[in-house]
């Protein structure tokens, strides 16, 4: 008998001598237990009894939803080994298979809060890498058009950078890495819209500082190329020629073959300069140690 159907049954048998003591002390009213019922007599509670399911047939009748396409019924039954079998191995081994059948099931927000509690729990383990990877690909599916919110590409970009950091040799890096070129690359065209908009608006202050961002931080991206371009129109409409200059130097530098190098340099020699780098300039300092830049794929 286990533990907890032991003290069920000394805590009836408790409740039982309570009953009867409190009627042998008030005779009126208190012949039958019965008598004690305020609802229909007609009525008896019966106790539904619950047979333990073993740990492993439940495991296993969530690999068989899976296998049935049932991503949420799966989801469910390996959710419930933590619930009755909490701190075992079945509850570890359940909770990485519930945010991968929450995965597959399209149940990504499930899918980021089970693979969190699993890397929370068990950083350790040799599926820690796996939940990573899970959490972060429910991010990356996510990720939206250009024109919306890009929120989900941030958290996307930020999880993979940590897998590739925390666990460089996993067998999901390679993947990893792909992925952070995508996000990046949608990031850097998000950044690149706002940059226009304000530059339409002869916002040039407000268009350099989306375009920096994009030549700061998304530089192995197809859209650092017209990123420099931008800056050389808006710091030529500023009246800053020398950081102008330099941007266009740099494009043409990594991006010799490049249609918005010609479009940079055409507006420079309209405003009768040429480019020309300055080494001190912060764009200049951005592309300074950054091997073959116009060689990267995009």
């Amino acid at each position: 008998m286990s533990f907890a159907k032991a003290y069920s049954g000394l805590r009836g048998v408790a409740v039982r001598a309570l009953v009867i003591g409190a009627c042998g002390v008030v005779v009126a009213g208190c012949d039958t237990l019965s008598s004690l019922n305020p609802f229909d007599k007609s009525e008896t509670y019966k106790p539904e009894i619950v047979a333990d399911v073993p740990a492993e047939q439940i495991y296993n009748d969530g690999l068989a939803r899976i296998q049935k396409k049932d991503y949420e019924g799966a989801a469910k039954k390996f959710g419930s080994l933590d619930k009755q079998y909490p701190y075992s191995e079945w509850s570890r081994k359940g909770l990485i298979m519930e945010a991968y059948a929450n995965y597959e099931g399209g149940l990504y927000e499930e899918s980021i809060t089970a693979a969190k509690r699993y890397l929370q729990l068990h950083p350790s383990t040799p599926d820690a890498a796996y939940a990573q990877y899970l959490m972060a690909s429910s991010y990356y599916d996510q990720i939206p058009d250009i024109t919306r919110d890009q929120e989900k590409s941030e958290r996307a970009l930020l999880s993979l950078q940590e897998l590739i950091q925390r666990y460089p040799t996993s067998e999901y890096a390679a993947d990893a890495k792909k992925k952070i070129q995508v996000a990046s690359d949608q990031l850097a065209g998000k950044e690149l819209e706002v940059g226009r908009f304000y530059l339409q608006k002869r916002n040039y202050s407000g268009a350099i500082n989306r375009f920096r961002t994009v030549v700061s931080r998304y530089q192995t991206t197809r859209h650092v190329e017209e990123a420099l371009q931008r800056l050389t129109e808006a710091y030529m409409a500023m009246g800053i020629v020398a950081e102008a200059q330099t941007a266009a130097a740099v494009l043409g530098h990594n991006f010799p073959d490049s249609p918005w190098y010609k479009d940079a340099y055409n507006l420079l020699t309209k405003g009768g300069v040429e480019p020309r780098e300055d080494s001190g300039s912060w764009i200049s300092k951005a592309f300074r140690g950054v091997p073959q830049v116009s060689q990267r794929t995009g």
